[in-house]
């Protein structure tokens, strides 16, 4: 797991993450924890693999069977 530290960190600011974090029945590192996960993966964020899956559903779940193309590949030439 990583690391970060947080310097400057106003007093009022610590003050009421402590508060927060008690209000939610958490440490304040886990307070911070919380707050971070939510603010960059928000639990309504569009997760495209399940709105395809939705989506198919929706349309009849269309057999489509893709191949991949097994074609070895050339290798880049930059001369």
């Amino acid at each position: 797991m990583s690391a970060i530290v947080v310097r400057n960190l106003p007093g009022e600011t610590h003050r009421a993450l402590k508060q927060r974090a008690a209000k939610n029945g958490r440490s304040t590192e886990a307070e911070i924890r919380s707050i971070l996960e939510e603010a960059v993966r928000p639990s309504g964020r569009l997760k495209i693999g399940s709105e395809l899956a939705a989506f198919a559903k929706e349309i009849g779940d269309a057999d489509l069977i893709f191949e991949r193309d097994q074609t070895p590949v050339d290798a880049a030439d930059f001369e």
